[in-house]
């Protein structure tokens, strides 16, 4: 990346070109500058600039993939121009950022906005923009409803970890 941006403006208008959108990510997701195929880890990858793909040489299923594979992109129907100026807005405002602020900022819809504000705060937990594999472990997490949404019945008048699982 050549110069990050400074404000949420730049990084809208940097964000909107795919090539620098393309470069930041290669950049994240590689660091060595040699892209790996997320399927069999193959570096014997070659870029299909038409699809804006790359297609793998080693004979396995799914033999191409994106820039979002294997990511928290990976699902979406958004392009990498609304998701890398919402996470340039996360990590750049110090009060965090609402999904309504995103909604009117991008463009988007406020559940998107959402949608999109889950997957990067748990990205942002784990350190990576790739998906949870494996086991995933949660400490000291307690269960269940406050008590002023229970039945009277069920109700014990105390606060806290009662009447929750851990």
């Amino acid at each position: 990346m050549a110069s990050a941006p400074k404000t949420l403006q730049d990084a809208i208008v940097y964000f909107s070109d795919f090539e620098n959108c393309k470069t930041f990510l290669v950049s994240l997701r590689w660091p060595d500058g040699t892209v790996c195929c997320p399927q069999c880890g193959s570096s014997r990858v070659t870029y299909l600039s038409n699809a804006k793909l790359w297609k793998c040489y080693e004979k396995h299923d799914r033999p191409k993939f994106s820039l979002k594979t294997g990511t928290i992109f990976e699902d979406s129907q958004l392009g990498l121009d609304k998701w890398l100026p919402t996470v340039w807005m996360i990590a750049n405002c110090k009060n965090g950022v609402s999904s309504w602020e995103i909604h009117r900022a991008l463009g988007v819809t406020q559940k998107t906005a959402w949608f999109m504000l889950q997957r990067i705060r748990l990205a942002m937990q784990d350190g990576s923009i790739e998906k949870m594999k494996g086991r995933v472990e949660a400490d000291e997490t307690y269960i269940g409803g406050a008590a002023r949404f229970m039945h009277k019945n069920r109700k014990t008048g105390k606060r806290g970890m009662v009447g929750k699982t851990v």
